[in-house]
Formats: C-alpha cells, sequence, structure tokens
C-alpha cells in the first residue's frame, strides 16, 4: 500500500502541474494526509486531521481540494442512506462495495469477484454495457446485533428489518384497536421507513401502516431469523 500511495504522490504532482493547478504544494499536504488514513472521512473530519498535523488549511480550500482529488481519479466521494458526504481514496484497477450498520453508521469494505463476474454476466444477458457500478449493503453489523435486546419496541427498528410481533402492551381497547386493524402476534412485518422522529411506517400482510411512536412503542418485535441457503 506504501508503493502504491508513492505512485499516487508521484502522479499528483505530475497531473496537478500539467493542469496548471494553483497552490500545489498546499494541495498535496492535504493529498498526504488524507492518504494517510483508510477510513472514509468528511470534509471536516479531513479538516481537523490536518489541524492535529500542524495545518492550518481554510474549510473551503480542503473542500475546494477534494473536489479536486475526485475529479482527477484521487478520491471518491460517497453519500450513504442520505447521510453526509464522505471520502475515500481511489486507486486505479481496484473496486470494492460496501456494507453499512444502519446503527453505528459503521462501513465496512469488501471485494468479491465471484460478485462482479456476475453482474458483467447479468449486464450481458440484458445486452446492457456496464460501464460502473456501485453496491451497497445496509443492515445491522455483528457488534450491533450482539449488544441489542432481542427483543425491542417497533420504534426502535430500522428501516428494511423483517420482525415478528411478539406483544402488544397497553389497555385492552388498544390491543383490540391494533387487532382491528390486521395486528396479530407472531405477524411478520417490515419496516419501511423510521427516521427517530415522527411515524413508523410498515406493511403488514402487503399492507402498508403509518404508526404514530407511542403506538409503535407499545408494539414489541423479535428479528426474524434469516434462512440461509
Amino acid at each position: 500500500m506504501k508503493l502504491l500511495h508513492q505512485q499516487e504522490k508521484e502522479q499528483f504532482k505530475t497531473l496537478f502541474k500539467q493542469e496548471h493547478i494553483d497552490h500545489i504544494n498546499d494541495r498535496f499536504a492535504i493529498m498526504e494526509v488524507f492518504l494517510q488514513t483508510e477510513n472514509h472521512v468528511t470534509a471536516d473530519k479531513l479538516c481537523e486531521l490536518l489541524n492535529d498535523k500542524g495545518y492550518n488549511f481554510s474549510s473551503g480550500f480542503v473542500r475546494d481540494t477534494l473536489k479536486l482529488l475526485c475529479r482527477y481519479g484521487f478520491a471518491q466521494k460517497n453519500k450513504f442512506d442520505n447521510a453526509v458526504t464522505q471520502y475515500e481514496h481511489r486507486h486505479l484497477g481496484q473496486h470494492h462495495d460496501h456494507m453499512i450498520c444502519t446503527k453505528c453508521r459503521k462501513i465496512f469494505e469488501f471485494q468479491n469477484d465471484d460478485l462482479e463476474k456476475l453482474q458483467a454476466k447479468i449486464s450481458a444477458t440484458h445486452g446492457f454495457h456496464m460501464l460502473q457500478h456501485k453496491m451497497e449493503i445496509y443492515g445491522i453489523c455483528s457488534t450491533c446485533l450482539k449488544d441489542r435486546s432481542r427483543i425491542i419496541p417497533l420504534n426502535m427498528a430500522k428501516p428494511g428489518e423483517c420482525l415478528i410481533i411478539k406483544d402488544i402492551t397497553g389497555c385492552a381497547g388498544l390491543r383490540m384497536r391494533l387487532m382491528t386493524m390486521g395486528f396479530r402476534l407472531e405477524d411478520e412485518i417490515e419496516v419501511i421507513s423510521n427516521n427517530g422522529q415522527g411515524q413508523v411506517v410498515i406493511a403488514v400482510d402487503f399492507q402498508r401502516y403509518a404508526l404514530g411512536r407511542g403506538l409503535s412503542q407499545k408494539i414489541s418485535v423479535q428479528p426474524k431469523e434469516r434462512q440461509s441457503s
């Protein structure tokens, strides 16, 4: 990796001089600090790392440099699940995809040759010439699953989760209301949206329901076990 980064730096100097990019030495310093982290970083985080190294570049200059790094193929920006924009290294000839934990927001990179071949095969089957692609898998990482209780209130569930209704708390009238709507114990439900505020939208038996947070808190659910193939 050290050799690869050295090659990137040499290409940076050559290309930026050819393109007459201003403040090359300052931008090169930003490039060096950027390459020192193997994590996905926001522009603000990169500013912090630069400050820790003794640099005092403006936020606007750092953002402009990141824009140039993306333009010339040294960096790539991502915006996972409508979150803040993050940047990662872009090494020529290398490709990876991402798994994103919707609880802790940690990003896991992975590469699978069989998956790459399958995507190319599917594209060819449809007569489609694939130029580029990206895969983002959203879920809950093993650490967060381990830390989370097996049974949780519905209002704590994440979008995309498939769950089983295990209990409905509250008065008899509330339970009857939910049963009238079509909610039964052991029913399978899918969380469509839940941003931590307002309504929780779910699907039960091919029907969509929007539940208030107070109501969804009274429904206890358990993750449905995935069937292994």
